[in-house]
């Protein structure tokens, strides 16, 4: 389903009954079975989101970012994939996309990122963990875990039934 005011570039690979509400913007990517976009939502190409998954408003999911089955993505998340970023090279001029490598994320199978958290690039969210709302995660996040803060830390373990 496709809501009014969105825009969905021809190049992205939509599974079924995918949900996606006002004024969100996709190109390039890939969505999977019975996924939902809140509204205001932009995911870049290269992007993959598994299937069963909830991507909340404002969330910005960019190139590079892979989300795997069953993951809940709070209201205003936002994805990094240049740990160094710059408007422009040594000699000045504006950078383009051979001026720089992603720094691909992935959040495993049944994760959940707390509303306003920021991602940063090379990183990977366990499967089950959870992140708090507003953290800042800098470095992996083991399975089964809580973290927080900025950096995120571990709060504790998930007991895993």
């Amino acid at each position: 389903m496709r809501g009014q005011f969105c825009e969905i570039a021809s190049d992205v690979k939509l599974g079924r009954e995918v949900s996606i509400f006002h004024f969100v913007n996709l190109y390039g990517c890939e969505i999977g079975d019975e996924t939902k976009i809140g509204s205001f939502v932009e995911i870049q190409k290269g992007a993959r989101i598994g299937n069963h998954c909830k991507v909340s408003s404002h969330t910005f999911i960019c190139e590079g970012v892979t989300v795997e089955d069953e993951v809940f993505i709070g209201h205003g998340v936002n994805f990094i994939n240049d740990n160094y970023p710059r408007a422009t090279t040594a000699a000045g001029s504006l950078q383009t996309e051979s001026d720089w490598q992603v720094a691909p994320t992935v959040v495993q199978r049944g994760a959940s990122i707390g509303t306003g958290a920021t991602i940063l690039g090379g990183v990977q969210i366990g499967p089950r963990s959870i992140v708090g709302a507003g953290s800042v995660v800098t470095r992996d996040v083991p399975a089964d875990t809580i973290v927080a803060g900025n950096p995120a830390r571990i709060i504790r373990t998930l007991k895993v039934e």
